[in-house]
């Protein structure tokens, strides 16, 4: 081996040596225990960056430990390629989305595969590619076969300007996340997936999901959002004569029915302008309805807004009060919930206080706080809280919790209301008004309406000729080629649905796309699915925790019920690594800067552009707008893979924010130097040996220390990995290992002692093992030394290093001596020392002597088991 450590060389060397070999590629293998393991597929934006690199690192880990484990382990890598990110990047480049995104998906490969990660590159896919969409549109004819899917009018956010539906996470402060123009609510014709029809399934297996994080959980429990109540009908004042007569409301508060004085409906709601119409109140309502059609409407801003509303001219009658209510409708209601109206209960609820008060409307106790006498012109606040009934008629001294069952049963006895359960998740809309997605397989015919396209005849392909419009508006409305068509069942001239597919029906099957990637007669192999999933572990961002993950159960469901698959959830265990984060730098005139635009001068740091002082920001996740990122490639050019990916797995444990630090990337440099020239140093001594497997009571001194060092070296590196995904723990365990090498005195002072066979045989013992335990995490230095030890197979297909339980008894400790905090010496002391004569045996010993000196010792440290600190 050479005596310098290049990784340059050596990654070439051995993923040139990988690919050759078809070491990573895989096929099904019945009888023998398989082991998905996937990290969430990338966007191809182009270049990777670091946090791509800290998830691939770590999913690659997985994979490598497991096949070394013994299991056949399905690793792929493709790509999530549609969507709007292609089309703004194609327009502020002034390319098309297809080359833009064939072009990067290139780029990222080439990337990939310089980190050494251990993907089956045979089983690649891209989602913009007719071979994977057409598979989509399929299952979206079977899907509306089923009556699964659903075309109605809805209210979106619509940019005008992009001419598309946003989602709601898409819209800031009430503008285009693109474009930063004004968004609007706009009714259109969408395209929608049941998932409510799964919805207590989709809950119910949350309790199920025993390998994902609770968080995440939570979160999808959350966005389901069940909650039980009673929807109670409000009969209409005076109703015209085509209006429905009553107005639905759900509730989880029955128990404050008896306070209700006014009710409030979402401007969306279709009754508002019916309401209005012919009274004083139509222009106000008209003008309010706009105004609020330019709003963010999503209930994540929607509660930081003031409260504002308008009469709709109509009254509501209370139907266990007889109380006439006005009918408003204000900015706080949304349409997305239960009915899309509110009965408004302003002594219990806070929004409606806040609202009752500003518009003076009436305020009625039912609900009084223990050993108080609520009133309403006491309440500086809405009461919310539990206590005894008031005001309510036949339930007046009850609890509140028991008045919710039983005034349910009243409503639903009289024929009022009902109990019910409601959830805050809706329908799936699908439909985007975008050129780069999967086109939606439906023709609208004048004279049969809305037909499925026979399957003879997908896939529907999109245009990739195509040019996008003026502003990034999509072709396909306007291109007759795709547009124009005959209908299939009647052969009339009909037309194309011009709407594709929102992005996230790709990602939420692509995983069992991989498990035959190439079938080109269903949408998978059945048998290829029903060996390799569920994926045994999902790794990705927690930013996907909701919708992503939802839709994928969503999407496994409908397989399950189309007998497609033959299970529920494709995702056993779920890791959501944290982000990878960097202190931010700026300077007065150019704001933020990219760290190569900073000179550093000791502490000092100055702006490159203007020689300004520039200021240290706090630590954020690395983003392009805020300059805070390093590129993965100056990395590879400087300290190569095996380092990049060091530092991911070492600086922080995978679920925890990762803060970039040159040093810790230089850190691991030096460990895997430090590795190098410890296996040069005794590499010839140990060649032409075999590994040491015998007994521990076989060995004394510092090799048998060594021996069970390595055992349990092996032993926590195992646990770590197995149970935890705790590599940084991992790593330190090796790091202790090696360092317990170096602390030899038979490698300190190789002259001065002569091994035994046995001994040498502990050192190659020591060296295989450290070489197996890397193998995951340094798989380039670790093959190029596994090479120079004398094997000839691949390190990946060696099996994982097992452990002694009888060299994990620690009958020996190995005692860390400093001299004002530097090391100095170590003592071997049985494991029952005591402290007293450890501080003895430090005092004594002659290279510590020399340390102290004739200086007194004014204290001494012991950390059990581990060190001494002589403090001078």
């Amino acid at each position: 081996m050479d005596e310098q450590y290049d990784p340059d060389i050596i990654e070439h060397r051995w993923q040139n040596y990988w690919e050759k070999e078809g070491l990573m590629k895989v096929t099904e293998a019945p009888g023998k225990k398989k082991y998905y393991l996937l990290e969430m597929f990338p966007y191809p934006s182009g270049k990777i960056h670091m946090g791509h690199v800290r998830n691939y690192t770590i999913g690659d880990v997985v994979a490598r430990y497991k096949r070394m484990r013994g299991f056949n382990v399905l690793h792929p890598m493709g790509w999530d390629a549609f969507g709007m990110p292609a089309e703004n990047a194609a327009i502020a480049n002034n390319t098309h989305p297809a080359k833009w995104t064939y072009e990067n998906i290139d780029n990222m490969r080439t990337q990939l595969k310089q980190m050494g990660f251990s993907y089956d590159w045979d089983r690649e896919l891209a989602t913009c590619q007719p071979e994977y969409y057409r598979w989509e549109q399929w299952l979206f004819l079977k899907m509306y076969h089923k009556k699964m899917v659903y075309r109605k009018e809805s209210f979106v956010n619509w940019c005008e300007t992009c001419q598309t539906v946003l989602a709601n996470e898409q819209v800031e402060a009430g503008l285009c996340w693109r474009c930063g123009k004004q968004v609007r609510q706009k009714k259109l014709a969408q395209w929608f997936f049941r998932i409510t029809d799964y919805v207590q399934d989709l809950l119910d297996y949350c309790d199920k999901l025993s390998g994902w994080p609770e968080k995440v959980i939570t979160m999808q429990k959350n966005w389901i959002g069940r909650s039980t109540g009673a929807q109670i009908r409000f009969p209409i004042e005076n109703p015209s004569e085509n209006m429905q007569k009553e107005i639905p409301v759900f509730t989880t508060r029955p128990d404050t029915v008896f306070g209700a004085t006014f009710m409030v409906l979402a401007p969306e709601h279709p009754l508002v302008t019916k309401l209005s119409k012919d009274t004083d109140q139509e222009a106000a309502i008209a003008e309010f309805v706009d105004r609020m059609a330019l709003q963010d409407r999503s209930a994540r801003v929607i509660e930081s807004y003031e409260k504002e509303g308008v009469f709709t001219g109509k009254y509501c009658i209370n139907p266990m009060t007889g109380y006439r209510m006005p009918i408003f409708t204000a900015n706080f209601a949304l349409m997305e919930y239960g009915t899309g109206a509110v009965m408004s209960v302003p002594a219990h609820d806070q929004r409606d206080f806040e609202f009752a008060q500003k518009y003076g409307l009436n305020i009625i106790v039912v609900v009084n706080a223990p050993n108080q006498d609520l009133t309403a012109e006491s309440l500086t606040e809405a009461y919310t809280g539990e206590g005894i009934m008031i005001n309510s008629d036949r339930f007046n001294g009850i609890t509140n919790i028991e008045a919710q069952e039983k005034i349910s049963a009243y409503l639903e006895k009289k024929g009022l209301g009902k109990k019910t359960i409601n959830y805050r998740l809706r329908d799936w809309g699908i439909s985007r008004q975008r050129y780069w997605g999967a086109p939606i397989p439906i023709i609208h015919c004048p004279s049969c309406g809305i037909v499925p396209v026979p399957e003879n005849e997908l896939p529907v392909l999109l245009p990739e000729d195509a040019d996008l419009l003026e502003g990034g508006k999509s072709p396909l409305p306007a291109l007759a080629s795709f547009k124009n068509t005959t209908c299939p069942l009647c052969g009339a001239p009909a037309q194309r649905e011009t709407d594709t597919m929102d992005t996230f029906v790709e990602s939420s099957w692509y995983f069992e796309r991989y498990c035959s990637p190439r079938c080109n007669t269903a949408m998978f192999d059945k048998s290829a699915v029903d060996y390799w999933m569920p994926v045994d572990q999902y790794i990705g961002g927690v930013e996907h925790a909701i919708l992503h993950l939802l839709y994928s159960r969503y999407f496994t469901r409908v397989l399950n019920d189309l007998s497609l698959v033959n299970f529920k959830e494709p995702f056993t265990r779920l890791l959501t690594q944290g982000m990878v984060c960097k202190e931010t730098l700026s300077c007065p005139e150019h704001g933020y800067l990219f760290p190569d635009e900073v000179i550093s001068d000791g502490e000092n740091r100055r702006c490159r552009k203007c020689n300004m002082p520039v200021t240290v920001g706090r630590v954020e996740k690395m983003s392009k707008s805020k300059k805070n990122v390093i590129d993965p490639h100056v990395l590879l050019e400087k300290y190569g893979a095996d380092t990049t990916r060091l530092f991911c797995l070492f600086a922080a444990p995978p679920e925890r924010d990762l803060e970039w630090s040159e040093q810790g990337v230089e850190g691991g440099y030096r460990f895997i130097n430090r590795v190098w020239r410890f296996a040069y140093a005794i590499m010839d001594e140990i060649q032409d040996v075999k590994a040491f497997n015998g007994s521990p009571d076989e060995l004394e001194g510092e090799f048998k220390t060594i021996y069970k060092k390595t055992h349990q070296t092996i032993q926590k590196v195992t646990d770590d990995i197995e149970e935890r995904l705790h590599f940084n723990t991992a790593i330190s365990a090796i790091m202790e290992l090696v360092n317990a090498l170096y602390g030899m005195e038979s490698f300190q002072n190789p002259q001065e002692t002569e091994k035994t066979e046995k001994e040498t045989k502990v050192l190659r013992f020591a060296m295989e093992t450290i070489c197996l335990l890397l193998s995951p995490v340094v798989p380039h230095v670790a093959e190029a030394l596994w090479y120079a030890l004398g094997h000839r197979q691949s390190i990946l297909l060696t099996s994982w290093p097992s452990y002694k339980e009888d060299a994990l008894t620690k009958e020996e400790l190995v005692i860390v001596v400093q001299v004002n905090g530097k090391l100095r010496s170590r003592l071997h002391v049985s494991v029952d020392t005591d402290e007293k004569d450890i501080k003895k045996q430090a005092l004594e010993d002659e290279k510590v002597l020399k340390f102290i000196g004739e200086k007194p010792v004014k204290k001494i440290i012991v950390v059990k088991n581990k060190l001494v600190n002589i403090a001078t």
